[in-house]
């Protein structure tokens, strides 16, 4: 089974506490035993993260032969210029490294998605907005880095869907999670795609 679990801020992508930190660990949201993380979001992140018992999927969903996009809604400090998103799309380097040309789009505030508990913050006198952000890869604190690198340090991170499968279609609210269905599943890969000599060595 894979599921889908809307994780608050606040929440390790973990099941096991770490020693000394003040966050939750998934232990706390009653899930299956047997399930895992499929990658992670820091605790400071928010959003869909994916939960599995089978084994295959994970090296499915983090190898970068796969192409899987995720998709990001970034809250920055400031009004965003056209000018750093077309940096974002290009690629920035980031403690020495050239991130990969991505899609990059400044939206509205999103109506779908409710105030952040606790709520992020903000300065009166300062303006925020947001982008939408696709990247085909996942180097720690990614996201964060470059919209920083471009002038406009990100205040509030939620990662809202993972290939097709779009978090505001599943009707999961924070802390919540359910199994996904077969046509769901669809929406994150096609493994008839894959070669049957790597489905039998995974």
């Amino acid at each position: 089974m894979i599921i889908a679990f809307n994780k608050p801020f606040g929440v390790l992508s973990q099941f096991t506490p770490e020693p000394g930190s003040r966050f939750q660990p998934l232990a706390a949201f009653d899930l299956p035993e047997e399930v895992y993380p499929v990658g992670r979001l820091d605790a400071d992140s928010e959003g869909l993260l994916l939960l599995t018992n089978e084994r295959h999927l994970p090296a499915m969903f983090l190898d970068p032969e796969y192409g899987h996009q995720r998709t990001y809604l970034v809250r920055v400090d400031g009004e965003i210029t056209d000018a750093a998103v077309a940096q974002l799309r290009t690629g920035v380097v980031v403690q020495g490294y050239q991130t990969r040309p991505c899609e990059a789009r400044i939206v509205k505030a999103p109506a779908w998605l409710p105030e952040r508990v606790p709520p992020i913050r903000v300065r009166a006198s300062i303006p925020t907005s947001w982008i939408e952000l696709g990247l085909r890869e996942g180097k720690n604190r990614q996201v964060r880095r470059m919209t920083a690198a471009v002038g406009f340090p990100t205040l509030r991170l939620v990662r809202c869907a993972i290939g097709a499968l779009r978090l505001d279609r599943l009707g999961i609210g924070a802390g919540e999670w359910r199994i996904l269905s077969d046509d769901e599943r669809g929406l994150l890969t096609d493994l008839a795609r894959v070669p049957n000599d790597r489905k039998r060595k995974a």
